[in-house]
């Protein structure tokens, strides 16, 4: 394990070095007058994303405002080759939480290096930004079962042999973002995933991923196709979960949606969607302990169907008004979370 350490560790300090290198060769008049020419724009870019909703939950006859998210975020370029991200979010559910905060390299066309706090390169539907999600409230996968974000580094690369194809692998602490001072690790843990774009409607994603967020092993194997074609957009994603020794038995969790865009485009609304998407997930453990050592159940299975219609302001994914109404499904005896019942969901998302 050491060995793998070191040599991890060198082949940074080659990157380094390389990158030392290609600074310095910038510093001659050809290379001055070349980036000159080139028009690289080194004003940083300011994002933002604000989901305001309220749920209605008809088993409990009570409801609730809530500010899921009120995401802000600074981009830009330091060189041509280097850029940033710093990303926090002011109202997470309430909490306020640095999410983003990286520095890219991007040394050779297609490739890049990546070292920060980040999300994971994992799944489909957790890898989404909130402005990006079909839905008001996430799958199952993206919130419960495959939602990682850690400190570490990745390496990208992106070639067209007969069709796109995009690699990206990485190594991670494990110990999630605000346990990183004192978080010394001989562990490694890692998470890489694979996009192929077989066509312009068909988009395959194969991905894994091992993280220990205590002392037991998770190992994660998530495999998901996306089609779009015309108004059309389908995806069904499956994600294994397994947990070392034997310590909890594995999880599953399935989402699959389907949506269609009715497009309207008038002065007040570009597009009306309609959805309906199914998850499921096992009974899971998040990988922590109970007060006998032991892995626990987190979260019961379940399963859930969810219909909605979303009102597109504007272009989409830009001021969205989303309805939603879920159904869950409990087997005997589980123990329902107040907040994971049925409920109807009005959501007002704007990116900015």
């Amino acid at each position: 394990m050491n060995e793998r350490l070191i040599a991890l560790l060198v082949a940074m300090l080659s990157l380094f070095t390389v990158f030392t290198a290609s600074a310095d060769d910038d510093d001659d008049d050809d290379g001055d007058d070349k980036e000159k020419t080139e028009k690289v724009d080194y004003r940083p870019k300011l994002n933002g994303t604000i989901r305001a909703k309220y749920e209605y939950q008809p088993q409990i006859s009570a409801g609730r405002f809530q500010v899921r998210n009120a995401r802000v975020s600074i981009t830009g370029n330091v060189h041509k080759t280097v850029s940033y991200k710093a990303e926090i979010d002011l109202s997470d559910e309430g909490k306020i939480k640095m999410l983003d905060a990286f520095a890219r390299w991007k040394p050779i066309d297609g490739g890049s290096f990546t070292i920060g706090q980040m999300r994971v390169p994992f799944t489909i539907d957790a890898h989404r930004s909130p402005h990006q999600q079909y839905f008001a409230n996430r799958s199952f996968i993206a919130k419960q079962v495959g939602n990682v974000r850690d400190v570490g580094a990745t390496l990208g690369y992106k070639f067209d042999p007969l069709f796109p194809i995009t690699l990206e692998a990485g190594v991670f602490n494990g110990s999630g973002l605000t346990n990183q001072k004192d978080f010394w690790n001989s562990q490694i843990n890692f998470s890489a995933k694979a996009q192929f774009q077989f066509t312009d409607e068909i988009n395959f994603v194969l991905s894994v991923q091992k993280i220990r967020p205590e002392i037991i092993n998770i190992y994660m194997y998530d495999a998901g196709v996306t089609w779009k074609w015309n108004n059309w957009t389908a995806e069904a994603e499956f994600l294994h979960k397994v947990y070392s020794d034997d310590s909890f038995k594995s999880v599953q969790a399935v989402d699959a949606f389907v949506n269609y865009d009715f497009m309207i485009r008038k002065k007040l609304l570009h597009k009306i969607s309609a959805l309906a998407r199914f998850d499921y997930m096992g009974d899971h453990s998040d990988g922590t302990l109970n007060e006998q050592g032991r892995l626990y159940i987190t979260d019961y299975e379940r399963k859930r169907l969810t219909a909605g219609v979303t009102l597109s302001i504007a272009k989409p994914f830009i001021a969205d008004l989303r309805l939603n109404y879920e159904q869950y499904f409990y087997n005997e005896g589980a123990q329902v979370k107040i907040s994971e019942q049925n409920k109807i969901v009005a959501e007002v998302m704007i990116r900015f």
